[in-house]
C-alpha cells in the first residue's frame, strides 16, 4: 500500500502565530518540530496499517520546514522550492491513498485558524468550476485527477468541517478549535498526535470505502485578488484572462496546469505586492 502525505503548517498541532510559520520568526524552529511530529504520527499509523511506502511532501511556504533529521526513517521527503505541482508534488497514479496533515480553512472562514487560500494577503477568494474553494478542495481535486482518494485531513475544526463538506465521509482530526484567526483552544501535543496516528490507521483500514474526488473537465480557476495591479500582472500569463478589475480566470483540460499556475501566480503577486506596498 502506497501512501502520499502532503503537510502544510497552519493546521499543525500547537501553532497559532504566523511567526511560527516563517523562517526567522519567533518560534519557527519549534514550529518545524511540531510539523514533523504531526507527519511522524501519520507515518506511524500508515505503516501500522500495512503501508509499504510513505512519500511526504513539505507543502508549506518555502517547503523547507520539515526536519529530515527527525522524520521517521521509513518515509521519504520531497523538500525545497521549484516544485511545479507545489502542495501536490509527487502525487501520481499508483498511490493508494492521500492524506493532508496540518491543513487550514479557506480564506474568509471566521473560526478558521490562520485561514487563507494559497496566499495570505494577496488572494481574497478562489473558485474552481464555480465553487468557492480552499486548499483542501484544490489539492483533493488534483488527487482525484490522478485517481487517488483522500482518506484523512488534519488541522483545526474549520478545515475538518470543510473537508467533510467537500469529500463526504473522510476521516478528520481536529487538533485545535479556532477562536479567531490567530487564537485557538489547543489539544496537548501528545494527545493530538496520538489521535492523528490512530485516525491514520483507521482511515487506511477503511480504504475500500473511499473514492477519488473527481471534478469533470474542463477546469476553470477564478481568483479574486486584493488589488487591480496583481490582477493585471497575472493576466499576462498565457491562458489567463482578466474577468473583472480584480478577478482573473484560467481554463484548462489538464488539472496539472492548475497546480502549476499557483506557483506562477504566487511569484508574480508577491513581487507586485512587495513593489507597490499592497499588503491587504
Amino acid at each position: 500500500m502506497r501512501v502520499y502525505l502532503s503537510v502544510d503548517m497552519e493546521g499543525v498541532t500547537g501553532l497559532t502565530d504566523p511567526e511560527e510559520m516563517h523562517h526567522g520568526g519567533r518560534g519557527y524552529e519549534r514550529g518545524c518540530e511540531f510539523m514533523t511530529g504531526d507527519a511522524n504520527a501519520v507515518i506511524r499509523g500508515a505503516f501500522a496499517a500495512g503501508a509499504t511506502q510513505v512519500l511526504v511532501n513539505d507543502a508549506h511556504g518555502s517547503t523547507r520546514n520539515l526536519r529530515i533529521d527527525q522524520l521517521d526513517s521509513r518515509a521519504t521527503l520531497i523538500r525545497g522550492p521549484g516544485k511545479p505541482h507545489r502542495m501536490g508534488q509527487g502525487l501520481t497514479e499508483g498511490f493508494d491513498a492521500a492524506i493532508f496533515a496540518g491543513y487550514h480553512a479557506r480564506a474568509g472562514v471566521s473560526h478558521g485558524v490562520l485561514n487563507h487560500t494559497w496566499m495570505g494577503k494577496e488572494i481574497q477568494n478562489v473558485w474552481l468550476n464555480g465553487e468557492i474553494c480552499g486548499e483542501t478542495r484544490l489539492v483533493a481535486a488534483y488527487a482525484g485527477f490522478v485517481g487517488v482518494p483522500v482518506v484523512l485531513v488534519t488541522g483545526d475544526v474549520a478545515v475538518c468541517e470543510e473537508a467533510r463538506e467537500v469529500l463526504g465521509d473522510v476521516e478528520t482530526v481536529a487538533v485545535k478549535q479556532g477562536i479567531d484567526m490567530f487564537a485557538a483552544e489547543l489539544l496537548p501535543i501528545a494527545v493530538a498526535q496520538r489521535k492523528i496516528e490512530e485516525s491514520t490507521f483507521t482511515a487506511l483500514n477503511r480504504l475500500p470505502d473511499f473514492r477519488p474526488y473527481v471534478i469533470e473537465p474542463p477546469y476553470t480557476l477564478e481568483v479574486e485578488w486584493n488589488s487591480t495591479a496583481i490582477a493585471s500582472a497575472c493576466a499576462i500569463i498565457p491562458g489567463t484572462r482578466r474577468k473583472s478589475a480584480r478577478n482573473t480566470e484560467f481554463t484548462t483540460p489538464d488539472y496539472r496546469e492548475i497546480m502549476a499556475l499557483f506557483g506562477l501566480y504566487a511569484m508574480i503577486a508577491g513581487q507586485v505586492a512587495c513593489g507597490s506596498g499592497v499588503y491587504g
